[in-house]
């Protein structure tokens, strides 16, 4: 029996269809060889009847579509049998899945205290298919709250990672990994998702002609509307650098002040992501609805119930947490002996491993021409990272008593604003390309090879007039076009 056949027999057995058994009262074939309706018993040769039983039964044990025992009124039985459904089910989920091997092996080496480049490298690929995992949680208790609300809840826990990860670094002192992977996640999703998405859509639908003509459309006011909110971020970060170098020849407390006006700044930010949400869910719903009206009727129902993934997000979470620890606790040594700075680290490294389940969906939909849903896990998750996580670690910095500020690297503030303002001109007409996509990627491999040269010790706070100038010349250039 096919694999695909015999998936269908079992939906069939759990919806209470009596096909199998009537298939069983069909006749025999005349010439004695085994076909589907052949019963198990029957058969020449017992080597043959064996051999069909065992794999019938590894197909039953190992298919995601059905494990035995689930409808036993016996609790003893009935309870293993859907925990071992719930973990094939998540398993099966992702190909990165087989990543988890690393999972124990990383515990074990922070815990045990192997040589930190090891405990690293064994946890940066742990926490990959645990971010894959709980993203596919995710989309299951999502399933049922509808296209946007599901989405808004995608993109908050596909964040999660990355949030993890940083309240670990945040806790330990670590501001730079802290600030670093903030913005590393923002380029990650505005340049190399999107770039990703339009390089493989548009390639894609210019070999087949999937889409409209030659390029892929996508709902141009739900994207300024992003874009614009990015804009708004990115000023958030320009005017602390700003006021630093303001303030570099006065007598008052530079440090002291730019922490008031971080801890201010955050609250809007906040604020300002609360009314994103009215908008998005109540008020102007409509045009974040209009870009799922076809939505596919062949829809998959999910894969299990909302408490079993509430329970896989509690586990994986876990997980993450503990792996976040034994990384960021190795991040140090590795500086030291790989010779490669933090704010790589934290801005190119560190956001892969948060996003590399959400960059493979979201170029797989592109590459099936729904670039509305592209866009929103790309710019949609950076600017939750902008205008939620990035305000929320700065709030709990001042509750934990740790320094951390809006104010970046002047360097880094300037790559994130012209970041912000190349994306912006692309998807300001609502349509992409191939070529679009490569500017994006080319762009950002161009950011990675600056920072991958760009020392910790970089910071020049003797010169501020340069912070001044440099900030100046950017906001002339976005004046001027």
């Amino acid at each position: 029996v096919g694999t695909s056949q015999f998936r269908q027999e079992l939906k069939r057995a759990k919806s209470g269809h009596k096909e199998i058994n009537s298939s069983a009262e069909m006749p025999q074939p005349s010439n004695g060889s085994a076909s589907e309706t052949t019963g198990l018993l029957s058969g020449q040769n017992g080597d043959a009847l064996g051999s069909r039983t065992i794999l019938d039964y590894f197909r039953t044990v190992f298919s995601k579509h059905q494990t035995a025992g689930m409808e036993s009124d016996n609790k003893f039985v009935r309870i293993p049998a859907q925990v071992l459904h719930v973990t094939k089910v998540t398993l099966y989920s992702n190909y990165v899945n087989i990543l988890l091997v690393f999972v124990p092996l990383g515990i074990v080496a922070g815990a045990m205290g192997w040589d930190p480049t090891t405990v690293f490298i064994l946890n940066f690929f742990a926490i990959v298919p645990l971010a894959a995992v709980l993203s596919f949680a995710t989309e299951e208790i999502s399933v049922k709250l509808g296209q946007t609300m599901g989405g808004l809840l995608n993109a908050t826990f596909g964040n999660a990672v990355e949030l993890i990860v940083s309240i670990v670094a945040l806790r330990n002192g670590e501001i730079r990994i802290v600030q670093s992977s903030m913005l590393g996640s923002i380029l990650s999703n505005i340049l190399l998702v999107l770039g990703c998405c339009f390089l493989a859509g548009g390639i894609h639908n210019t070999r087949t002609g999937t889409a409209r003509g030659i390029e892929q459309d996508f709902n141009s006011t739900v994207a300024s509307t992003m874009s614009s909110l990015m804009a708004v971020a990115s000023a958030s970060l320009i005017i602390p650098a700003t006021l630093y170098a303001a303030l570099a020849g006065s007598k008052e407390d530079t440090g002291r002040n730019i922490l008031v006006l971080s801890h201010g700044t955050a609250i809007i930010l906040l604020i300002l992501y609360v009314l994103y949400l009215v908008f998005q869910l109540r008020t102007h719903a409509n045009l974040f609805d209009a870009e799922q009206a076809a939505e596919d009727e062949d829809a998959e129902e999910p894969q299990m119930g909302p408490w079993a993934a509430a329970f896989v997000l509690v586990v994986v979470t876990i997980a993450v947490a503990i792996c976040a620890e034994y990384l960021v606790d190795s991040i140090d040594s590795l500086v030291e002996t790989a010779h490669i700075s933090k704010t790589f680290i934290g801005l190119i490294l560190l956001p892969i491993v948060g996003n590399a389940a959400e960059h493979v969906t979201a170029v797989v939909v592109a590459v099936k021409d729904k670039m509305d849903l592209a866009m929103g896990v790309a710019i949609g998750s950076s600017m939750q990272i902008a205008l939620l996580v990035t305000p929320f670690l700065v709030i709990l910095g001042w509750i934990i008593d740790q320094p951390m500020t809006l104010h970046f690297e002047t360097f880094e503030t300037v790559v994130f604003f012209l970041s912000v303002l190349v994306v912006t001109y692309v998807i300001q007409d609502g349509k992409s390309n191939y070529l679009e996509g490569a500017m994006l990627l080319g762009l950002y491999i161009i950011i990675a090879l600056a920072f991958l040269v760009y020392p910790d010790d970089a910071t020049d706070p003797a010169k501020p007039e340069r912070i001044a100038g440099m900030v100046a010349r950017s906001v002339k250039t976005f004046v001027g076009l």
